[in-house]
């Protein structure tokens, strides 16, 4: 007598596998725009992001030579690894299209945005990173936000109660 064993849920093919979110950039940045950004990376780091092991705090996005850089995020030496070390915050190449990172460009050089990942994700089998172009909030920006935030939170669950 065998037993079935459970079946697991197809993965559908376009579905997004998120390995980490920066959520505090929404905190300290206003959003105007958001790329999706294909990332240059080695086999052990793809290992380690399979793992969950990255942090994008201290993350961001810089142009050189025309080209857009991912600096400071920090991937760890994957655990079972060859000969193949890697530098954990080594800079890493973007992959956008042109009229895309002139757009990012013009945004950053002339309007004074920064450039900041949003989150790192698996699509397709492929690593992919959400970078977002804004400008940093202001201490009273903030304070305002968690303000209308918590008074949405107050009116939904007041909403709840009166069902």
């Amino acid at each position: 007598m065998s037993q079935k064993k459970p079946q697991k849920r197809p993965a559908k093919k376009d579905e997004k596998k998120v390995i980490v979110r920066n959520r505090r950039a929404w905190h300290h940045y206003s959003f105007d725009d958001t790329f999706e950004a294909g990332i240059v990376l080695v086999g052990p780091e793809v290992k380690s992001l399979r793992e969950g092991k990255v942090s994008l705090a201290e993350a961001f996005a810089y142009f050189r030579n025309g080209e857009l850089y991912l600096m400071q995020m920090h991937i760890p030496e994957y655990d079972h690894k060859g000969y193949t070390p890697h530098d954990p915050l080594r800079p890493r190449k973007l992959l956008l299209h042109k009229r895309e990172l002139a757009k990012m460009e013009v945004g950053v050089t002339r309007q004074g945005r920064t450039i900041v990942p949003l989150q790192l994700y698996f699509l397709r089998g492929r690593v992919k990173v959400e970078l977002g172009l804004g400008v940093g909030r202001k201490l009273h920006d903030k304070r305002q936000k968690m303000k209308d935030q918590a008074a949405r939170r107050e009116i939904r669950e007041a909403s709840r109660e009166g069902r």
